[in-house]
Order: structure tokens, then C-alpha cells, then sequence
């Protein structure tokens, strides 16, 4: 965080500073290359400490809204253990899995998650689509001003029939019977058109090989009983159709129009 970052440079600036101080008030004791030691220790240090601030390289974004805002659809204790507790878990092991590694953007994590391994696919999975999911979402009263663009309901239409069935449709595929135990469910664009998908655990379809093709994600849906349990207990349905009340439309209008354009998934933050 940029909180450590400038801890660790003040700390390492301190450092260089002190060895700088004590070469002087040495120097009539010292020799040129005892005092040249005592330097380039003091910057080895430095640079010891300030090294680790960038080892971190995946964060949990703050939310763009109070943990409050999503009231009454979604209550603010979910939220905040859903973000802080449950969000920040993933970021720790993902960056637990990859420590030492090159760096690698999150989005691109995701291709190659399956053969990575059971670390990188569950936690790596976990940061992206919750950093997903937060973009999403608007307090109510913003999102019902929210509307899909013109390019974004002619592509539901086509593909579902009308913006009901497709609502229809997704919350009967999140559905305890259709996704048993935890997962996700997403709209996708994939080589023909928007696509409904499920899938279990923290699996997105930018996973190869988690669906019949890598697809990518315009709206998402978190159905961990995290999500969700404090205020609705066992009543998933109820949460997936009062979920619709904070979809920000106009944000998935631009993942629908930027994975059109670009073939390739929404970058998050984080």
C-alpha cells in the first residue's frame, strides 16, 4: 500500500542518513575504506527494507461506496466482512502463491489459473471476481438510473429473448438446485453471442478449460453463502432477485462494449 511504501522509504532515507552521520562524526578514526563500508552498508539496508514494499503485488481495492450503500438489498455487515475479511484471504494467498515470481496482472492470471494449480486457480479466481463483483454495483438509488446501452439490449434480446427472460434465466442457472454449494454465475460474451454460465468454487470462464471455451464476463454474481447468509439465511433466491436493484448498468455496458472491442477480459482494480 502507499502507506507502507512511504513508512519503508522514510525508514530507508533514515538509515542512509545515520550511516552518513556516523561516518562523520568517525571519520578522523576511520580509514577511507572502513568509512566507504560503513556506506555502502547503510545503503544495502535501506534497500533491503524498501525492496519488499513492491513484493505485494496484488491489493483489495477500496469500494467505490460505504459499506452501507447497497442497503437494504445488501446489508452493510456482509459487505464489510465480505471485502475485508473474505477478499482480503484470497489477495494474501494469491500473493502467498506467487511470491518470488514474475509479476503477472490479475487479469492474466486468470488463462492458465486451471494449470497453475489449486492456489493460484482458487485465490487468484477469488481476488478477480470479487474485484469484479464490487465494480458492478451501485448504492439503489444510482443503479435504477442505470439502463443497458443500445448494443447491450439488442445483444440480450438476441440472445435471451427480452431483458426479463434473461433476468429469468440467470436467476433460475443461481438457484441452489442448478449451482449446488458455492460458485459464481455470469453473463459472458463469447464467439456466439452472450452466454449463461455457472460455475463452481472461485472458476470464472476466463479460465481455459473451466468451459467449453474461454469467455468473458459482464456481469457476475457472487452465490457463496458470504455473500449473502447474514441477512438471507437459506434464502438464495430472494438475494439473486434483490441483487438486480443494485446492478449498475451502465458499468456493465462498458464491460460489454470493452470485451467486444478489446476480445479479452475486464481489467480490475487491485
Amino acid at each position: 500500500s502507499i502507506n507502507k511504501t512511504t513508512m519503508k522509504l522514510a525508514i530507508s532515507v533514515a538509515l542512509v542518513g545515520s550511516a552518513s552521520a556516523w561516518s562523520t562524526l568517525t571519520m578522523k578514526a576511520q580509514t577511507p575504506n572502513s568509512r566507504r563500508d560503513i556506506l555502502q552498508k547503510g545503503a544495502a539496508i535501506a534497500t533491503a527494507i524498501a525492496a519488499p514494499a513492491a513484493a505485494n503485488a496484488y491489493a483489495v481495492p477500496d469500494l467505490n461506496y460505504p459499506f452501507e450503500a447497497l442497503e437494504p438489498y445488501i446489508d452493510a455487515p456482509t459487505m464489510k466482512i465480505h471485502h475485508d475479511k473474505h477478499h482480503a484471504t484470497y489477495v494474501a494467498n494469491i500473493n502467498k502463491a506467487t511470491e518470488g515470481k514474475d509479476e503477472v496482472d490479475i487479469l492474466e492470471l486468470q488463462l492458465n489459473a486451471l494449470e497453475a494449480g489449486p492456489a493460484v486457480r482458487n485465490n487468484g479466481g477469488g481476488h478477480y471476481n470479487h474485484a469484479f463483483f464490487w465494480d458492478e454495483m451501485s448504492p439503489p438509488d444510482e443503479a435504477k438510473k442505470t439502463k443497458p446501452s443500445a448494443e447491450l439490449e439488442a445483444a440480450i434480446d438476441k440472445a435471451f429473448g427480452s431483458f426479463d427472460e434473461m433476468k429469468a434465466q440467470f436467476e433460475a442457472r443461481a438457484a441452489p438446485g442448478a449451482l449446488f454449494g458455492s460458485g459464481w454465475v455470469w453473463i459472458c460474451a463469447s464467439s456466439d453471442g452472450l452466454k449463461l454460465v455457472g460455475t463452481p468454487n472461485q472458476d470464472n470462464p476466463l479460465m481455459k478449460g473451466v468451459a467449453d471455451e474461454v469467455m468473458y464476463p459482464i456481469l457476475g454474481l457472487d452465490v457463496w453463502e458470504h455473500a449473502y447468509y447474514l441477512k438471507y439465511q437459506n434464502r438464495r433466491p430472494e438475494y439473486v432477485s434483490n441483487w438486480w436493484n443494485v446492478v449498475n448498468w451502465d458499468k456493465v455496458s462498458e464491460n460489454y462494449a470493452y470485451v467486444t472491442e478489446k476480445k479479452a477480459g475486464v481489467p480490475v482494480r487491485g
